[in-house]
């Protein structure tokens, strides 16, 4: 609990209150428009209002700046699913012999249509449209539930939140039966409610494991190209990269975002030009596995080690999540557009299978043995910045979920460096930057090969995809109540994919699967138990807080004083006095002329517009002048530093004293 009192501010303050309540009349009617965005439907104080509308920051935006959008998305969205090429084959051949040349084309259809369905439809079609008002996310999915059902662990709804613009449901009003069943049993189940926010912070857990394992594998397979050096060699240079890209970080994304575009718009080139290249000069044949018979036999011939080198091909669809987590950056149009680079991505394989079915023994190494050698060195520098602008999106993709984990009470508290005065959302994270650089080094020097490396990416990649699906499924159901039939065929289709390429990377649990798994063990306990207590403090103060009756006791106190001034009273409870008070008082027997409750809420929704942002209520007796203030920030807004934060909490105050005073008046 924080006790903060404003000093410097008493005669100013009071003056400015004063002449509020004093106003003149027709001044007041002149500014009764401004004070409509003041009124609210105040659970403690009764009062009728409603808030200004607002539009999703990611809706009606012109085809110009959708298309700006979407080459910038390119080198934030894509830069991790383009530089798979680097290693998906070599990850699927981990033994490095392919005995027959048909099980290039069996694993060629397999990339293909895991493409096809599950980047392409699932996430471009279906998942991007379960956004937050914009965002997306495990969060995004979360918060959206929340809003649906009253799901969340701590009991601080107010029946005024449900007024703000970004919290409204654009949802049918004549409800479904069979969502308001699923909502109830959501609301009344203590279980269920706990294994929501579980898999909310597996998910979270998950991506923010991306952090560690995408700068690893990416880097080492751009610096494999110069693999006459040694894989000791490699590693070392590998470690210097990462170690430079980790100590840069405190600088802030913006001051080179604007090359990620330009350089992963090159490196899909690359790649989709070589890939075109070698598929013409060595097999156009290898097209016949978009017939999907050739993924059919692929296993009728090897059976359980076709199983199991599912692990390798399903790290084609890395960064697939992305696309949906960076959702706030863009729009849904600016990031389906920018599909186009899925036939880079698929020419790309393709020109490797070709090169595979001529020299089979080059899988071990497959890109850049298919490299024609005057684009070699070219290739080798565009492939090493496409691999840190890769890493780059993973970290900062890290920094922003520990920043919305902060802001929803699920993460311990740490510094949070805001890097851009122009993006908000770039944070950076001291003690969480040096952490991952930390794992990074760790998992760099004990696994030293793309291959083991990729065992444990791949159970990061599909276990967080296996949530969004079960998350959009609830949605479906509660929220945008989609036919059953069209619940079902979702749910069966992708679950069951997703399923199979689980239990595949899931075989590899020994070989360096058990990585992610522990690491988001790690971070799912900690962030659990920060909740939890979280969560229990709330609880006490809720059933501890002040009666009305000791307020009224305390007006009539000879021995408390008033002091000039304004003081402000930190509690993060939204309905009562906190407990805390009594003891203040029972310490210090004086009360600022002025004293406000204040009570900074995080509400599921990721932001706040700042004229809806300040609640204020009247604590009984009127004359006493106590308020209570609630400071309402969704799980993106940035909370301002504490003299803006006092100055627009002043304003709104005056502005909340002078509409009461006009209806009062009235």
């Amino acid at each position: 609990m924080n006790q903060e009192v404003v000093d410097g501010k008493e005669a100013a303050t009071e003056e400015g209150i004063d002449s509020a309540i004093e106003a003149n009349e027709n001044k007041l009617k002149e500014r009764k428009i401004s004070w409509a965005k003041l009124r609210r439907v105040d659970s403690l104080n009764l009062e009728a209002g409603r808030v200004s509308t607002g539009e999703c920051h990611s809706d009606n935006v012109d085809w110009r700046r959708t298309l700006s959008l979407a080459f910038q998305s390119i080198g934030v969205v894509y830069g991790d699913k383009g530089t798979s090429p680097l290693y998906v084959f070599s990850s699927t051949f981990t033994d490095h012999k392919i005995e027959n040349k048909d099980d290039i084309f069996g694993v060629l259809s397999l990339i293909i249509y895991t493409i096809v369905l599950v980047p392409m439809l699932k996430y471009v079609f279906i998942v991007l449209r379960a956004n937050d008002n914009g965002d997306g996310g495990t969060f995004a999915l979360y918060s959206l539930i929340c809003r649906s059902a009253r799901v969340g662990l701590i009991p601080n709804d107010q029946p005024e939140d449900r007024q703000l613009s970004n919290y409204r449901l654009d949802t049918p009003s004549n409800q479904l039966r069979r969502a308001q069943k699923i909502r109830e049993k959501l609301e009344n189940s203590k279980t269920s409610k706990i294994v929501l926010f579980l898999v909310t912070i597996l998910g979270t857990s998950m991506v923010i494991g991306d952090g560690v394992l995408t700068p690893c594998i990416s880097v080492l397979s751009a610096v494999s190209g110069i693999s006459s050096l040694g894989k000791d060699a490699i590693v070392g240079i590998s470690l210097a990269i990462l170690i430079v890209l980790f100590s840069v970080q405190r600088f802030g994304t913006d001051k080179v975002g604007l090359s990620f575009a330009p350089i992963i718009l090159l490196w899909f080139t690359f790649i989709g030009g070589i890939g075109l290249y070698n598929l013409f000069k060595y097999n156009p044949g290898v097209l016949r596995a978009f017939n999907p018979g050739y993924a059919v036999d692929y296993f009728r011939r090897n059976g359980k080690k076709g199983w199991i080198s599912l692990g390798g091909i399903v790290l084609c669809i890395t960064g697939t999540e992305a696309m949906f987590a960076d959702l706030g950056h863009f729009n849904i149009r600016a990031i389906s557009f920018s599909g186009i680079v899925f036939p880079a991505l698929l020419a790309a394989y393709s020109g490797q299978a070709a090169y595979l079915t001529e020299f089979p023994g080059g899988v071990e190494n497959t890109f850049y043995n298919s490299i024609p050698d005057p684009l070699y060195w070219p290739t080798f520098v565009v492939a090493v910045a496409a691999a840190i602008i890769a890493s780059q999106a993973m970290i900062s993709g890290a920094f922003a979920i520990i920043s919305q984990s902060l802001s929803l009470g699920c993460f311990p508290r740490v510094k949070v460096v805001h890097t851009s005065a122009k993006y908000e959302g770039q944070v950076y994270i001291p003690e969480i930057n040096y952490l991952l650089m930390i794992a990074c080094v760790i998992v760099c020097v004990c696994f030293k090969t793309t291959e083991k490396i990729g065992n444990a990416y791949g159970i990061a990649v599909v276990a967080v995809m296996v949530i969004t699906t079960c998350m959009v499924t609830l949605i479906m159901l509660v929220i945008w109540k989609t036919s059953i039939w069209w619940i079902a065929l979702f749910l069966v289709v992708y679950s069951s994919i997703e399923a199979v390429y689980l239990s595949s990377v899931l075989y590899k649990f020994k070989q360096g699967g058990f990585l992610p798994l522990a690491f988001s063990f790690v971070l799912m306990v900690v962030m659990g138990v920060w909740h939890y207590v979280h969560t229990e403090r709330y609880m006490f103060e809720l059933r501890n807080k002040v009666s009305s009756y000791y307020i009224k006791d305390l007006t009539a106190n000879p021995q408390i004083n008033r002091v000039p001034g304004m003081g402000l009273l930190y509690s993060e409870l939204v309905q009562g006095i906190p407990p805390i008070f009594p003891h203040f008082i029972a310490n210090v027997p004086s009360i600022h002329s002025i004293l406000v409750f204040v009570s900074i809420k995080n509400i599921p929704i990721s932001r706040v517009a700042l004229e809806e942002r300040f609640l204020f209520q009247h604590v009984e007796p009127r004359d006493y002048r106590m308020f209570r203030c609630v400071v309402r920030y969704g799980y993106k807004d940035v909370i301002e530093r504490p003299k803006e934060f006092e100055q627009q909490l002043v304003e709104n105050l005056k502005e909340f004293i002078r509409h009461e005073s006009y209806i009062l008046k009235q």
